[in-house]
């Protein structure tokens, strides 16, 4: 149909109805200055003027509300087969309210679906194409109209004729003959429940909108956590490489000791991990803090006198107490660096500090340097203590060979209870296996073979 464009001048404009568009003409020949009737082929919305104020009409297949136009205080969609007008025939004063007529029930569900916010539906029963309740059905069936209040307004008497429409979504069932205050009070009522659902509804959006906001803010801040936390684990890797360069730098028997038992702490303390005595305190955070601290056990060896570290014969009774030194000067050196690095960043030097302290204590009270007993003595120490006797057995030292993967274990289990805490010599047998693959692995290869682990 070819694009029409009417100026029109209209002295009160009171409703605003839809009509298919052959009838368009001749209605529009007829305008008696209180009504306007305007369509195309199905319907389209028209806008509501003031009175006196000219306004343009543009047909189109779709036309919207102009921008210009004083908003409405609710917009009602009136669908029935006669051409005498329920609400606009008793001239209710609804005000601001955009009343749009639709003579039969074709082409609702298009006018719905096209139409900007219709609020309320007032919906007549008995049509020859459609009756009402199929229109009802079929509104309340899409999701996208579904929530339009829908008031029947019919001859129809019966209580399960009314049934029937309420059965199918229908908020309210007015019948004939009409009571115009009780019609007027009822479309008013569902007017503000109906804008009141919409702001509602609008206001879950921005509440979705801004939850929307909010969960990326929050993955961006977490991403950055994360950030920061990487650059503490570089620093504390970087930290744990400088000691203990140094420590290897000192102590030429240290070799791949430092490697090898790090990751004989770390495989055992994942054995241990469910047992219920270590549930609690073994995490995969802990393991990989105790596995980076590890290498540090030694660590006060720096401070050490040469001629003592390096004394190919046994230590006389000074020197001894000279060395079991090194845990307290281990101790002292962690123990600065985290008054250095702040208590949030220093998490790990905790376990670095006990296991440089307390890896020479026994479960019996009988080791140093404080003869800690049973569970006095750190978790991180005792499981040191093992990892650091089964790989001195297995290796080289001046004052003793290397013994075999099997001797070192029997003499381990030998000092369960006694020496080592018995659930971790228990669970070191159930895994030693790996424990010699570990040796394997970490072997120094820069030594001759008979002064290598012997696994």
């Amino acid at each position: 149909m070819k694009q029409l464009e009417t100026i029109l001048r209209i002295r009160s404009l009171d409703l605003v109805c839809a009509l298919p568009a052959a009838e368009f003409l001749a209605r529009l020949k007829s305008m008696d200055g209180h009504a306007c009737w305007v369509g195309l082929r199905s319907c389209v919305v028209v806008s509501k003027v003031q009175a006196n104020r000219s306004f343009v009409i543009r047909l189109k297949a779709l036309t919207g509300r102009s921008h210009s136009d004083p908003p409405f205080a609710g917009k009602v969609l009136e669908v029935d087969d006669q051409t005498t007008r329920i609400v606009g025939s008793y001239r209710l004063p609804l005000g601001q309210v955009l009343l749009v007529w639709l003579l039969g029930s074709l082409g609702v569900l298009d006018f719905l679906v096209h139409s900007d916010g219709i609020d309320l539906i007032l919906l007549d029963v008995l049509m020859p194409e459609v009756d009402g309740f199929e229109v009802c059905r079929r509104v309340k069936a899409d999701h996208r109209l579904r929530n339009i209040p829908v008031l029947f307004l019919s001859s129809l008497e019966s209580a399960a004729d009314e049934a029937a429409g309420l059965s199918l979504g229908a908020e309210d069932f007015i019948h004939k003959p009409f009571s115009p205050p009780v019609v007027l009070a009822r479309v008013q009522n569902h007017l503000k429940i109906s804008r009141m659902t919409r702001l509602l509804k609008n206001r879950n959006e921005d509440l979705e909108q801004l939850v929307v906001e909010r969960t990326h803010q929050i993955l961006e801040q977490s991403e950055e956590l994360m950030r920061q936390k990487q650059e503490v684990i570089v620093a504390q890797g970087a930290t744990i490489t400088a000691f203990c360069s140094l420590a290897e730098a000192r102590d030429n028997e240290t070799g791949n000791h430092i490697r090898r038992t790090q990751h004989y702490v770390k495989t055992l303390a994942e054995q241990l991990r469910d047992h219920h005595r270590f549930r609690d305190q073994l995490n995969d955070e802990v393991i990989q803090l105790l596995f980076k601290s590890a290498p540090m056990h030694d660590i006060g060896k720096v401070a050490i006198p040469d001629v003592i570290l390096h004394k190919p014969g046994k230590f006389d009774p000074e020197e001894w107490a000279e060395m079991q030194r090194h845990c307290e000067y281990g101790r002292n050196a962690i123990a600065q660096a985290e008054v250095e690095l702040g208590q949030e960043r220093s998490q790990f030097l905790r376990y670095a500090r006990e296991i440089a302290y307390c890896h020479h204590e026994k479960w019996d009270g009988s080791g140093y340097p404080q003869g800690l007993k049973g569970e006095d003595i750190p978790l991180s120490a005792r499981l040191m203590a093992v990892a650091d006797v089964y790989d001195a057995l297995i290796s080289e030292r001046v004052y003793k060979p290397a013994y075999p993967h099997e001797q070192a274990m029997a003499m381990i289990l030998e000092g369960r209870g006694t020496h080592f805490d018995p659930d971790m010599v228990d669970a070191l047998m159930e895994i030693a296996p790996s424990f010699k693959a570990i040796a394997q692995r970490f072997s120094d290869e820069e030594l001759p073979a008979e002064k290598r682990p012997q696994t």
